[in-house]
């Protein structure tokens, strides 16, 4: 069976190559050219009946004639992006780009394209995602793959160029769509002109490689009450942070033995002529868990990727109510990402997200573990789930009878939604949600 998937592996990477390369070389006008010789050449045999053999030989050399032409674009260019920091999956990335002719003669009517990193997954990658579409559901496709795509990364769009004159320099504004979070790299810029009958583009490419990290997509959430109250944190913010300890400052009082000299209150001792020391008392503060469940056997699914999306917006939203927040998933390794309150800022958590990857199938006792390690000093717990079944409900049996206040939300597929039965937490409905892919916006509305 594996020798059949390396056949059609390599099937799937030449016919996307064929087709990427047919996308930016012919313009739409040479694209219907291409499509009308080809249902030509399908009629043509049949010459007693019809003369499309005629128009064939016609398309053909006008074909001919276009590719022909584009060899005599032999113009040089030097280029430079400004590219932003971050990107949005699904949000347009507005950014501009340098070019200079650097040859002797005027170029117009010019066209840039990007060059993106070649999107094809390995053929280990590409296998588990037909092993996946194929236990969901019960046949293998080819054109799965095709259709939903999940590893091509962003559409560009074609900018034109102004009327370049020889050692100019022009600005253009470039637009690209991302389609997923993660790493998007571009590996150059070409500059592409048409043949005078505007069919076949020429091309003249930089080598310019450049990446941008494109986070996840955020959902607005309505106001609403976040599980749990003020806890003791022993040592307070700052210990979490590394710099000390983190105590209020309450009164002055004597010295005692054992007091730590830092403590020392100077201008006191000055004036009484005995030490005296600061006394502190310890912080009380709302610190909650963000657990997002990376334990899929899909894992290019858009649960998955909705899953991301939703904790995102989470991580984004608890900033602003301003408490600490622990992120906690399991990916090749167990992670645990504190931010809030002066420790690490939405937009780093934001860029861990950006790049999480599904755990290993079957391990969601290692996610369990690490929340249950950190109960204790949470105040309330955000569980998003990627499906819900016996392992997870007994995971939220455990948190309840720990007496964590949570909140929970499970992802279903479309469709799907009502199969999601049994919530754990009878005695708050108000505190289990099930979003559905397609409509997470208004499901996300209903939390209160």
């Amino acid at each position: 069976m594996r020798p059949l998937f390396r056949i059609l592996y390599l099937f799937y990477r030449l016919t996307s190559g064929v087709r990427h390369w047919t996308r930016r070389r012919f313009t739409r006008s040479g694209l219907a050219v291409l499509g009308a010789l080809a249902v030509a050449a399908v009629m043509g045999p049949d010459t007693e009946n019809n003369v499309t053999y005629q128009g064939f030989t016609l398309l053909f050399f006008l074909l001919l004639m276009a590719v022909l032409c584009s060899w005599a674009f032999r113009a040089r260019f030097s280029a430079n992006r400004v590219l932003p920091q971050f990107g949005t999956a699904g949000c347009t990335l507005s950014y501009t780009a340098r070019v200079r002719n650097l040859g002797a003669k005027p170029q117009s009517g010019l066209e840039l394209l990007e060059l993106v990193a070649d999107p094809r997954p390995s053929f280990s990658e590409w296998l588990a995602v037909q092993m996946a579409d194929e236990k969901h559901v019960r046949s293998f496709r080819l054109g799965q793959l095709r259709r939903t795509n999940p590893f091509r990364m962003a559409l560009a769009k074609v900018a034109l160029v102004p009327p370049l004159p020889p050692r100019v320099e022009v600005e253009i504004p470039l637009e690209l769509t991302p389609l997923r979070r993660g790493v998007l790299r571009l590996n150059g810029i070409s500059l592409a002109r048409p043949d005078p009958l505007g069919l076949f583009r020429g091309f003249s490419n930089i080598n310019l490689p450049q990446s941008v990290l494109i986070l996840p997509k955020r959902y607005p959430l309505p106001p609403f009450a976040l599980p749990g109250t003020l806890k003791y944190q022993a040592g307070g913010v700052a210990l979490a942070s590394n710099v000390g300890q983190s105590e209020e400052f309450v009164s002055l009082r004597d010295y005692r033995h054992g007091d730590p000299l830092r403590h020392i209150h100077w201008r006191s001792w000055a004036k009484t002529g005995k030490p005296v020391v600061k006394e502190f008392e310890d912080e009380f503060f709302v610190r909650h868990a963000l657990v997002l469940d990376t334990f899929t056997d899909h894992p290019h699914s858009l649960v998955f990727e909705e899953a991301v999306s939703i904790a995102a917006s989470f991580a984004c939203t608890i900033q602003t109510q301003e408490s600490l927040l622990d992120l906690l998933f399991v990916g090749p390794d167990s992670f645990c990402f504190t931010a809030g309150r002066g420790l690490a800022h939405a937009d780093q958590m934001l860029e861990i997200l950006a790049s999480v990857r599904p755990g290993p199938e079957g391990g969601f006792a290692s996610l369990e573990q690490l929340v249950l390690t950190h109960a204790d000093a949470v105040a309330g717990c955000i569980c998003v789930f990627l499906a819900w079944d016996k392992q997870r409900r007994e995971f939220v049996k455990k948190l309840n009878e720990l007496g964590v206040p949570l909140l929970v939300l499970v992802v279903a597929d479309r469709g799907k939604a009502k199969q999601v039965t049994e919530p754990p937490i009878a005695q708050e409905p108000n505190r289990f949600y099930v979003v559905e892919v397609g409509q997470i916006e208004q499901d996300l509305a209903r939390i209160q």
